[in-house]
């Protein structure tokens, strides 16, 4: 087994993170994107199967945090509680088999970080600090997305290198990195 390390450096706002990545560390990614996958489309199938999900009680139920009014005024636009109801179920189902496969696996992740950021606010309390498993769940989605975690045995790597007049599709159109990989 290869034991070579991979060194990393970034630069936000002036300020550079360096690091090393183990080879191992590549299975620990993709343990992460098959977690949230499995997670996620379980959790998705159950709500579709069972025909019955609402989000309406849920919504205007939220009365502390930073968004209890965001979520209250949601629950009083049927439209939206309908659109919800839809969202919620298929978007799970959407996002787990996205990272199950590997395939438009930054766009499942973003989109992923954003319900956990929804269910963050929504479940808001800070009876044992700001840090819960909605929030280590969207950090989770965001690891997924910045390692590229589809490429790694899975769809992505395959769609990426897909030959469009001679060159590969990832470099055809360069945008595409922000939904692959």
């Amino acid at each position: 087994m290869a034991t070579k390390e991979v060194n990393l450096e970034s630069t936000i706002g002036g300020f550079t993170a360096t690091g090393q990545l183990h080879t191992l560390s590549v299975w620990f990614i993709l343990a992460l994107r098959l977690m949230m996958g499995l997670a996620f489309f379980q959790s998705g199938i159950e709500k579709v199967l069972a025909g019955d999900f609402s989000a309406g009680g849920y919504l205007g139920s939220r009365q502390a945090g930073p968004a209890a009014d965001l979520f209250t005024s949601m629950a009083e636009v049927g439209w939206f509680v309908e659109f919800v109801n839809v969202a919620v179920p298929w978007g799970e189902v959407l996002i787990g088999l996205g990272l199950l496969f590997g395939a438009f696996t930054r766009l499942a992740a973003f989109w992923g970080a954003f319900m956990m950021l929804m269910f963050y606010l929504g479940n808001w309390s800070v009876d044992h600090g700001y840090i819960n498993g909605d929030f280590a769940y969207m950090l989770v989605f965001l690891s997924v997305a910045a390692f590229g975690a589809g490429r790694i045995l899975g769809l992505d790597a395959y769609i990426e290198s897909y030959d469009v007049g001679g060159q590969p599709l990832i470099e055809r159109y360069p945008a595409l990195r922000y939904i692959l990989g």
